[in-house]
């Protein structure tokens, strides 16, 4: 489709548009697309009213705080739409929070002197992202690129599904999609940790994720800690630590006591449902289970936090 010019406004369809090789029909992004590298040189469509420099909880509270009033967290610029003239704009229904919303998008097109075709995806498991992977490619007219790239992917996950089923145990996981106040990790991140060989104490494929309390974490005491921040990245993600190292009964956790707590750049990992779903069970894989898994990650993507511990003495 030479005439296709596409805006997208979530990370994630930034991602598979690229994957389906329609990257050169992107003219505009969010202000969270990142990735690949280079769309970073495309004009920037929305921005967020959160203080991106403030602390866990205080970004918390300006998150609850918007909900609350029913205001948008997200700024789309109607005029730099305008000027980019797109034929169409992807977009989400899945969390009001995480990105721009169809509601939003909807009240630009009041502005647009053009008529974009809309397609909100809605991923809340590994299913939905390869629907929303050939919703993509639809829109691209590259429908036979889709479903490849779906069939990769799933074959992808597979194969590791295949060396994880050769361990000896199944160790429990506490995934941690915020600091503070905690929140656990749900939607597909559950399918992942079953595919990476492990078991979430927490959260349920196809659900949301949600708030819990440390004292869970501790009648939990998972085997291993995985602490993912949505929108962090890991250097990030040690700067927001200490309300949860500094619980009283931090240090009486397994996963602590036995060094199997790590930081996960959840920027890029297992917050985006799109094509880097792959890497992300990659990642689990190889920190649940290294005897069996070693996929090149580390440190790029995750790092042991005693680690960082012992190298910067936090």
């Amino acid at each position: 489709m030479t005439d296709l010019r596409l805006v997208s406004l979530i990370a994630s369809a930034t991602e598979i548009v690229a994957a389906l090789g329609l990257q050169r029909n992107l003219v505009g992004r969010s202000h969270e697309c990142d990735y690949p590298a280079s769309v970073m040189t495309l004009p920037a469509c929305s921005s967020s009213h959160i203080d991106k420099n403030a602390t866990s909880n205080e970004i918390d509270q300006q998150v609850r705080s918007m909900v609350r009033d029913a205001l948008s967290i997200y700024r789309v610029d109607y005029a730099l739409l305008n000027d980019l003239a797109p034929t169409h704009i992807l977009t989400q229904t899945q969390c009001e929070v995480c990105a721009v919303t169809l509601d939003e998008v909807n009240r630009a097109l009041e502005h647009l002197q053009s008529a974009p075709t809309v397609t909100a995806l809605e991923p809340m498991t590994l299913a939905d992202i390869w629907r929303d992977i050939h919703s993509v490619a639809t829109v691209g007219d590259v429908s036979l690129r889709g479903h490849s790239l779906v069939e990769l992917l799933q074959e992808r996950l597979e194969a590791i599904a295949h060396q994880t089923n050769l361990r000896d145990s199944t160790p429990t996981v506490a995934c941690i999609e915020w600091i503070d106040p905690l929140m656990y990790a749900a939607n597909w991140v559950p399918e992942l940790i079953t595919i990476a060989g492990g078991q979430v104490t927490q959260g349920q494929a196809g659900m949301h994720s949600g708030y819990f309390k440390f004292i869970d974490l501790v009648q939990k005491d998972p085997d291993y800690i995985l602490i993912m921040p949505c929108g962090f990245d890991i250097d990030r993600s040690l700067k927001e630590l200490i309300p949860l190292t500094k619980e009283p009964l931090w240090s009486t956790l397994s996963a602590v006591r036995n060094h199997d707590v790590y930081l996960i750049n959840g920027n890029h990992y297992f917050n985006r449902p799109g094509p880097r779903v792959t890497e992300s069970a990659e990642i689990a894989a190889e920190i649940l289970h290294p005897e069996l898994c070693n996929f090149g990650h580390k440190p790029e993507a995750y790092t042991q936090l005693a680690h960082l511990q012992d190298a910067s003495g936090y």
